[in-house]
């Protein structure tokens, strides 16, 4: 049959997703596929399935670990994580306010018969990190928190790896250093979204399973009851045929792909954390020089490079008064300022350092600081 092209209309008619208003659909947003079904063969080739493919490259993943795309962010992924994959136990450590949402509030919700073991860690007592227990069915890491920056060394992940139990699954949360550090490869689960060294839109997460995790995610439906949308057995299911389980941020996963290539291109994962390492030692050198500033975490082996938190030292200047000045400027990449997180009592404020921020050097950061001088010698001549 060939349809005479005066006919064919030039609308999208599928039920979802739908087409978008047209001064949407004429920038370059159109080319994330964000109209485009998930189901479709030409998504599932060409952006699930090259997208996972150079996850698998750029993490140097072995052959038979899986790719996920999970819907809803990394909060979302942690709670399937846990419901799915613990089979009656569940222990970690505390570094924060990231790491004790996965602990506290999300193990918290489990059901009663699981035994929950956390262990709050003390980088100036690492003695402390002896006391996880290792042997439960599953073990939750965040080798970088997020609001603190404090950041479990590599030696310690693989410490606590090699002590894991037979039947014992290790999961990271590694959302603020995935993509800007190189992490060694001593896990089971590893979950991240894609808003910080991706610089990608947030709503659909990254999950990589081992093949002990996948068979766990898969019997776990068997076994126990599992909310619907934190059920791993289905997203596993969909992903060995590079498909998502449900409607995923089609935008979010084009530019995690997109960030991933560049990424591979420029020395993979080890030329990005040594970006991100140089945009760190600028601030730090800055911070030694003003003696205004000071790294939060003192120690650099427990030191996050990829959010770093500075503590100020000077009692007359407030990280408040800081993030006015800056939002003031009515930049938009100024109004978030460089804010501490909220649970973070320490007077301080946190700089993101990944890859994008500056990916040809360290000019950005250099006028940040220069930015930061300004704005403190002009808050000391109010104080005088």
């Amino acid at each position: 049959m060939k349809i005479p092209q005066s006919f064919l209309p030039s609308s999208t008619f599928a039920a979802g997703p739908a087409q978008g208003l047209e001064e949407v659909r004429e920038t370059a947003l159109a080319e994330t596929f964000f109209e485009r079904r998930h189901r479709t063969p030409f998504i599932t080739q060409e952006l699930y399935k090259k997208t996972a493919l150079d996850l698998k490259k750029l993490f140097k993943l072995p052959k038979d670990y899986l790719v996920i795309f999970f819907p809803g962010g990394a909060t979302a992924a942690m709670d399937a994580v846990a419901w799915s994959l613990n089979e009656g136990s569940v222990s970690g450590l505390n570094l924060g306010a990231f790491s004790e949402l996965w602990n506290k509030k999300i193990c918290g919700a489990l059901p009663p018969d699981v035994k929950k073991d956390f262990v709050d860690f003390d980088y100036k007592n690492p003695e402390s990190a002896n006391k996880l227990n290792a042997k439960s069915s599953l073990v939750l890491l965040t080798p970088n928190e997020t609001s603190t920056g404090l950041a479990l060394p590599d030696i310690l992940l693989k410490e606590i790896y090699a002590r894991k139990g037979k039947n014992t699954l290790v999961a990271w949360d590694a959302t603020s250093c995935a993509g800007a550090r190189a992490l060694p490869g001593c896990f089971d689960v590893m979950l991240f979204a894609g808003q910080k060294a991706f610089g990608a839109p947030g709503g659909t997460c990254v999950i990589f399973l081992s093949p002990a995790a996948v068979k766990r995610a898969l019997a776990a439906e068997r076994k126990k009851e599992i909310p619907y949308f934190l059920n791993l057995s289905r997203a596993v299911q969909k992903a060995l045929i590079f498909q998502p389980f449900n409607t995923p941020c089609n935008t979010t996963i084009w530019a995690i792909g997109k960030a991933c290539a560049y990424m591979l291109k420029r020395g993979g994962l080890k030329n990005m954390q040594a970006l991100t390492l140089e945009h760190a030692e600028t601030v730090l050198n800055y911070a030694q020089k003003s003696r205004w500033l000071k790294p939060l975490i003192e120690e650099e082996k427990y030191r996050s490079f990829t959010t770093l938190t500075l503590k100020i030292a000077d009692p007359d200047i407030k990280d408040s008064q800081i993030n006015k000045a800056l939002a003031a400027m009515k930049r938009a990449n100024l109004i978030d300022g460089i804010e501490k997180y909220s649970s973070v009592k320490e007077n301080s404020l946190r700089i993101g350092c990944f890859p994008f921020i500056d990916a040809k050097g360290c000019t950005q950061f250099k006028k940040l600081c220069r930015t930061l001088d300004f704005i403190y010698k002009e808050l000391k001549k109010v104080k005088k």
